[in-house]
């Protein structure tokens, strides 16, 4: 997923601080980019000196619309006045909006919370997993919000040849470049046979009971609150299978808190690892100057293409 370490160049901080000065008709004085976060853009707003708002500019285009976002969001606040306390909903604007246009994006706020994030990577501690298990099954156990988006493939089933095709013209983009595409195309075989596997397990979802899912509930987008933990980020709200949330509790040797069923662990492996796959070869395949942004996205990319194929003995 594109990091954002660097502040936006088609928007200003001062558009943002108006935007949701008029938008939502917050006090407001002042406001900082956050260097953190994959997909989007967030800031701190403040008013004389006190956090406010969290601020996210979603991007549009291969994951997201404005409609799409809109429909999420609307979802999360939803599940929130429904009772579900961990459901970090965003704010409505003045016309009962949760998302607003901007520099090509989707602007959105939520409520600053005072808490740590659970981490960066595995879940540390059986307690922290119970909260997880705890929490994603009331999530999993409620009626889908109406409207919110269905969950669909990632990648379409040509990804490998269309990805073979764009590596047969030279990458002179930047510094990471010609090494993302030699990387690229020493693992187009097993490319080819992830999406295969990826298709063919993605036509047995539908096999399976279909609930409301976070879609990425890492540890990165939990926050831990004196009241417990709680999630945020939930611009991929949808309708999936329940293991598409499980991942990270599988992944961090909790799977008996999950009772997962292992094809759709599987296949939402492979979601994560694909999309990664694709998104970073959109990235390297345009012009970019190797910034820390750059670099972290070519270290991921490695990271995936290398990383062991999922089995169930890999938990």
């Amino acid at each position: 997923m594109e990091l954002m370490r660097e502040a936006p160049d088609a928007v200003s901080v001062e558009a943002v601080l108006d935007a949701v000065r008029t938008g939502w008709a917050i006090d407001v004085d002042a406001i900082e980019h956050l260097p953190v976060g994959f997909g989007a853009h967030h800031w701190r707003v403040s008013y004389a000196g006190m956090p406010r708002v969290f601020v996210t500019l979603d991007s549009l285009g291969r994951r997201h619309s404005a409609e799409s976002l809109e429909a999420a969001y609307s979802g999360a606040g939803e599940l929130a006045a429904g009772g579900l306390e961990f459901v970090v909903a965003s704010i409505r604007d003045r016309h009962g909006h949760y998302t607003a246009p901007l520099a090509g994006g989707s602007l959105s706020c939520v409520p600053w919370l005072d808490g740590e994030p659970a981490g960066s990577g595995a879940i540390d501690g059986d307690s922290l997993a119970r909260q997880n298990a705890e929490v994603l099954a009331r999530l999993h156990a409620t009626t889908p919000p109406a409207g919110i988006p269905s969950w669909r493939p990632r990648v379409g089933e040509d990804f490998g040849d269309s990805l073979a095709d764009l590596l047969r013209s030279p990458w002179q983009t930047g510094p990471y470049g010609e090494r993302a595409q030699n990387a690229l195309a020493r693992r187009i075989d097993a490319i080819r046979r992830w999406t295969e596997s990826y298709h063919e397990l993605a036509r047995r979802a539908a096999e399976h009971p279909w609930v409301p899912t976070h879609g990425e509930p890492h540890t990165a987008n939990q926050v831990v609150t004196d009241e417990g933990i709680v999630f945020v980020d939930w611009e991929s709200l949808a309708r999936a299978p329940r293991e598409r949330d499980l991942g990270t509790l599988v992944g961090s040797g909790y799977a008996e808190l999950a009772a997962p069923n292992w094809e759709m662990i599987e296949l939402f492996d492979l979601e994560w690892r694909l999309e990664e796959l694709a998104q970073y070869a959109d990235w390297f395949n345009r012009p970019h100057t190797g910034t820390d942004s750059d670099r972290v996205a070519f270290d991921d990319l490695t990271e995936e293409l290398n990383r062991p194929d999922w089995t169930r003995t890999t938990t």
